[in-house]
């Protein structure tokens, strides 16, 4: 016997459905992309004895439209109607930084109903730790202009209540964006509420000068995912280039997690993760040290 087409409670089969459905019978929200771009950067010092220090930067392009005209931003826009939100955010970083061929990992979607000023938008963020010496980034299409900046991150306060059946704590998280001309701040309120064995954490702007829409929120979210995933995946590798001593890779650690380490333990940590090459440094003013090179078979197992 033949299978009958599965109908629904008028009677109609799937295709009968697909005829007589009306999608303007539901509000769309749109869907943009933002591009969370970090990289670490050696800082210009005097004394050729002493290693470069670093620091943490983003990059972020000058809106050349409203709403926040004038105001700094994530890389970011529009998805098509026929295209994937992954190929938008390849397109639009592309198109306002000139950035292309780059590893980027979705990192969090951001639907709060009064996030962006024009109309009902949804934003899915992504992540990407790059070499900043092998791009070339240049402003296109709408933004105005392109900077790397640098990123200081502190905790202002913690605030713990321990109550009955749950635990709730608050936390202060200052975050200053410094580039050569401009400098943006910002003050994000982490509650974080623990129920039995549900924890849920929520995120709320105190303060915020300088950053358009909710890119403070996207900011500070990235910079606690790249801490976690310094810890137990290979992503800081992305910011290395194909060799490099092992001082050097601890002090990118230490830029990204916000602390010190100690040498020899880190050196367990990441003694899988790299293979000591027959090269070494020749920098003028400093002792030779050994070159190594990533790892890339280590986690495959």
């Amino acid at each position: 016997m033949p299978n009958q087409p599965v109908t629904d409670s008028n009677g109609l089969n799937e295709e009968q459905f697909l005829q007589n459905y009306n999608a303007v019978n539901y509000e769309r929200p749109s869907v943009t992309v933002d591009m969370l771009i970090f990289t670490v950067m050696e800082q210009e010092q005097n004394n050729y004895r002493k290693l470069a220090d670093k620091s943490l930067q983003l990059l972020l392009i000058q809106r050349g439209e409203h709403p926040f005209l004038g105001q700094w931003a994530l890389p970011g826009g529009f998805v098509g109607i026929s295209e994937s939100v992954e190929e938008a955010a390849r397109r639009e970083l592309y198109s306002e930084t000139n950035i292309d061929n780059i590893y980027m990992e979705q990192l969090y979607t951001w639907g709060d109903v009064d996030r962006d000023p024009r109309m009902r938008v949804i934003s899915c963020s992504y992540m990407a730790l790059v070499d900043r010496k092998a791009l070339d980034v240049q402003a296109g299409d709408d933004a105005a202009a392109a900077a790397w900046f640098d990123i200081s991150y502190h905790i202002l306060e913690t605030r713990r209540e321990v109550l009955e059946q749950d635990v709730r704590q608050e936390t202060l998280v200052e975050i200053i964006l410094e580039s050569e001309q401009e400098k943006l701040s910002g003050v994000v309120k982490l509650t974080e509420t623990i129920q039995g064995h549900v924890r849920q954490v929520s995120r709320e702007i105190v303060r915020s000068a300088g950053f358009s829409f909710d890119h403070l929120l996207m900011v500070q979210y990235a910079i606690e995912r790249l801490r976690g995933k310094a810890e137990y995946t290979d992503i800081i590798f992305n910011l290395m280039p194909p060799l490099f001593t092992l001082s050097e890779l601890q002090r990118v650690y230490e830029i990204i997690l916000g602390k010190e380490l100690l040498a020899a333990a880190f050196r367990r940590k990441i003694a899988e993760r790299v293979i000591e090459t027959d090269q070494s440094t020749r920098d003028a003013g400093h002792r030779p040290s050994k070159l190594y090179r990533y790892n890339r078979e280590w986690n495959l197992f």
